[in-house]
């Protein structure tokens, strides 16, 4: 029968703080410089996408309460690129996304420069406290 080596709870310690660490950098990685949320964002953003604002707020869209997402996105590249965004409100099992352009010959956003959308989560009339961005890059 093999026998396990004991850890000393300082060595498990440093260990546990590392894990944290890490797994914190990842979180932030993709996210903007500043946002108004007052929630517990996790940002996937791929490296070719740079997100320069990321809004919520409590709107009215098309006459229903509705929690507005304002994102803005930049293609730091240097090729044209259209992307799909996505924000996931974790707490409330609830989903929607746009295209980044949605239209356009072709759709992309050119090198260097940026687009805003709106993304309304219609019927929702409060704010989520655990959220999920994805930005991915679509091939045309």
């Amino acid at each position: 029968m093999k026998q396990f080596r004991k850890f000393s709870s300082a060595s498990v310690f440093v260990v546990s703080m590392m894990a944290v660490l890490w797994l914190v950098g990842c979180a932030a990685k993709g996210a903007p410089e500043k946002t108004n949320c007052d929630a517990s964002i996790k940002w996937e953003v791929v490296d070719e996408a740079k997100l320069i604002q990321f809004e919520c707020a409590l709107g009215k869209h098309e006459g229903y309460p509705s929690l507005i997402f304002t994102v803005g996105l930049e293609n730091p590249t240097d090729k044209p690129l259209r992307y799909r965004l996505i924000i996931f409100l974790d707490d409330m099992d609830k989903a929607n996304g746009h295209l980044v352009p949605r239209t356009g010959k072709p759709p992309v956003i050119e090198p260097g420069k940026s687009q805003t959308v709106k993304i309304p989560f219609m019927g929702t009339d409060k704010f989520s406290k655990k959220i999920l961005v994805v930005v991915r890059t679509i091939e045309l």
